[in-house]
């Protein structure tokens, strides 16, 4: 009988953060953290899974995210904070060591946590985003390039503001589901790239709309849009870094992030191995960048190899 998913709010360096989790901790504990237009939800497969398996899996809602509390509207947002809130998460639940799995902008977090605290990590699984010892460099990108267009105040807001939640969402998941970085035209802005006439992916349902929206009804996108787009430039530099547990790197090669400038050199040119001599890396020919949802089947399997092949 699979077990159910129980959620939970925890008090969390000053706020409160929902988690998700479902599992004994028999064999070890999975810690997940999602990316962006996701939350908890997204990783409902790979909980479920790894539970079954014998495992914790842990899946909070980002600072700012979902059921999550807001910070405080002047607070800087930085990505010391994710880190710093997977090991308060890990502490309040007197977990000693967990496996971290990230995915989209939840990769960096994950990869930090592992160089900051490595006594406290097994290994880190991530999808989509390969480590990269200083922040992205988009500058070169075209003028409409969604990031670039996000990251100036005021224009997603604008955007976003001329539908509701549910139409936002919607948008979202079908561009980053493509295999082409979206960027818009002159005159055009990025929720016009896609309508109501566009279908869904064909795994995802309306359904798992619903949940999404839901949750974004409550958080908003301030935050969001803060973490990542906004906070780009401040990500932590790592450039002597040097991981001490392993590192399992899956790529869908459909994933439209692996068209960002030096993506796909830093993950088949081996730049990766100097940072991570413990390094696994696995392409997913049709995957896009919800692989995890895309093919759960295909990732449930991936990941627990990784696991088992570090008891």
């Amino acid at each position: 009988m699979a077990q159910e998913i129980e959620h939970t709010h925890l008090p969390i360096r000053g706020l409160s953060l929902h988690v998700a989790q479902v599992g004994k901790d028999e064999i070890g504990t999975v810690v997940f953290l999602h990316g962006f237009p996701e939350i908890w939800y997204t990783w409902r497969h790979q909980m479920l899974a790894v539970a079954a398996a014998g495992y914790r899996a842990i899946a909070p809602d980002s600072r700012g995210y979902g059921l999550s509390d807001q910070p405080p509207e002047d607070e800087v947002a930085t990505w010391e904070n994710l880190v710093a809130d997977v090991l308060a998460i890990l502490d309040a639940l007197s977990i000693p060591k967990a496996f971290m799995v990230g995915k989209d902008f939840g990769a960096m977090p994950a990869y930090d946590f592992a160089l900051r605290h490595p006594d406290r990590t097994r290994g880190v699984m991530c999808l989509g985003i390969p480590f990269s010892p200083v922040p992205l460099i988009i500058d070169t990108m075209p003028e409409g390039f969604y990031i670039l267009r996000w990251r100036e105040p005021g224009r997603a807001e604008a955007d976003f503001g001329r539908y509701d939640v549910r139409r936002v969402v919607r948008t979202i998941y079908i561009l980053f589901s493509r295999s082409e970085v979206p960027v818009a035209d002159e005159g055009q802005e990025i929720m016009d790239l896609a309508d109501l006439s566009t279908p869904l992916p064909l795994w995802f349902t309306e359904e798992d709309l619903d949940a999404y929206a839901a949750l974004y009804e409550k958080s908003g996108f301030r935050y969001p849009l803060q973490i990542p787009y906004r906070g780009l430039h401040r990500m932590t530099k790592h450039v002597d870094a040097k991981f001490q547990v392993p590192v399992f790197m899956v790529m869908g090669e459909k994933d439209y992030c692996f068209k960002f400038p030096g993506f796909e050199t830093a993950m088949r040119s081996g730049i990766m191995n100097t940072f991570a001599p413990d390094l696994k890396i696995t392409y997913i020919p049709e995957g896009s960048h919800f692989v995890q949802e895309q093919f759960p089947e295909q990732v449930n399997d991936l990941l627990l190899g990784f696991l088992k092949d570090h008891p």
